[in-house]
């Protein structure tokens, strides 16, 4: 009877190495969700995609446009794996059977999802310095007066993305103790650099971010001159975006940590199994950056969400609303303009 249970136990665990889903109804119900969040996401972050080409020419105009055009195609371009990875979990599999298939989503997924945390990282510690410093000269600020700081940006996480790339990483088989000796070495190295990209990939930002929105809010608190209404929507905006950050990467953070501590102390399986299916879910929770993205960066500006709503819902500009400009977003009225 023993020996029946540790088969049983055995074949399952074997199931969560070979990255079949040993719960199909509920990565059902996650592929519903990575659906769902694609329905809604892809019209949207193709919609501000389309403004800031052909309305506000960002390359034009503020260079901050420049990053939150970077991280609107981030976000798009990792949409685009959603629905593969849905297939996947509707026929039972944590990942696609097909090597290259498999490898070429993995390179996919980490890439744009670093560089939506990149960009996202990136336009805070801007505001920060706009902000906190804004007569202090620094290395950002005559950086991002050229537009090839985002292509650097994008050639610099390129080669985090090969760790990513090597064994079963998307199956969470970090330090799997196969029994083989000859290759231990290499294999534990592989493993713990693997890991160490993908904690660093968000820890690093989130440390960043909790810095510079403590700072920025305390900043706009003590501020007593400027339109009130505005440091209110300042203050309201990097609030939300560590909301949004941590509720869509630490939670998947602290669940990789789990599942690595179930792996590494050898629990039996049926934790692993609970870990690693904690693990996939909450993985589709951080997709849901791809859609609180836009709302928030782009939508939290009254320029870009005039614009946005006189290109593609005229019937809700109310009428005495003011012209914009269409090369750049910007209001007829000068002065109006150097209040937004």
């Amino acid at each position: 009877m023993n020996g029946m249970i540790r088969m049983a136990n055995s074949t399952q665990y074997q199931l969560i190495e070979d990255c079949e889903a040993t719960h199909k109804a509920l990565y059902k119900f996650y592929a519903a969700v990575m659906i769902v969040i694609f329905i809604l996401a892809l019209p949207l972050n193709a919609s501000v995609l389309h403004l800031f080409i052909f309305k506000l020419k960002f390359w034009k105009s503020n260079t901050n446009n420049v990053f939150l055009f970077n991280l609107v195609l981030a976000d798009i371009l990792l949409l685009f794996c959603l629905p593969i990875k849905a297939y996947n979990f509707i026929h039972g599999e944590r990942r696609s059977g097909n090597d290259t298939v498999c490898k070429a989503m993995l390179f996919m997924l980490f890439l744009n999802r670093g560089a939506s945390i990149a960009f996202l990282t990136v336009t805070s510690i801007d505001r920060y310095f706009n902000v906190v410093h804004p007569g202090r000269k620094n290395l950002l600020r005559a950086l991002k007066k050229s537009p090839q700081i985002s292509i650097l940006i994008w050639l610099l996480l390129l080669p985090l993305t090969i760790p990513t790339m090597l064994k079963n990483f998307d199956c969470c088989n970090s330090h799997k103790n196969d029994g083989a000796k000859d290759d231990a070495l290499i294999k534990d190295v592989v493993d713990s650099l693997r890991e160490v990209v993908f904690f660093t990939q968000i820890l690093i930002p989130f440390v960043i971010l909790v810095y510079c929105t403590v700072h920025i809010v305390n900043r706009l608190r003590k501020k007593t001159v400027g339109d009130k209404t505005k440091l209110k929507r300042a203050v309201f905006l990097v609030t939300s975006v560590m909301v949004v950050f941590s509720l869509c990467f630490l939670p998947c953070t602290i669940a990789r940590m789990v599942l690595l501590i179930a792996r590494v102390q050898e629990w039996s399986e049926s934790y692993q199994d609970k870990a690693a299916v904690a693990f996939d879910g909450l993985m589709v929770l951080s997709y849901m950056d791809c859609l609180l993205d836009p709302l928030i960066y782009c939508f939290c500006s009254t320029k870009f969400k005039a614009l946005y709503l006189s290109s593609y819902f005229p019937f809700l500009v109310r009428d005495g609303a003011e012209p914009l400009d269409s090369s750049t977003g910007n209001t007829s009225n000068p002065k109006r303009n150097n209040m937004i």
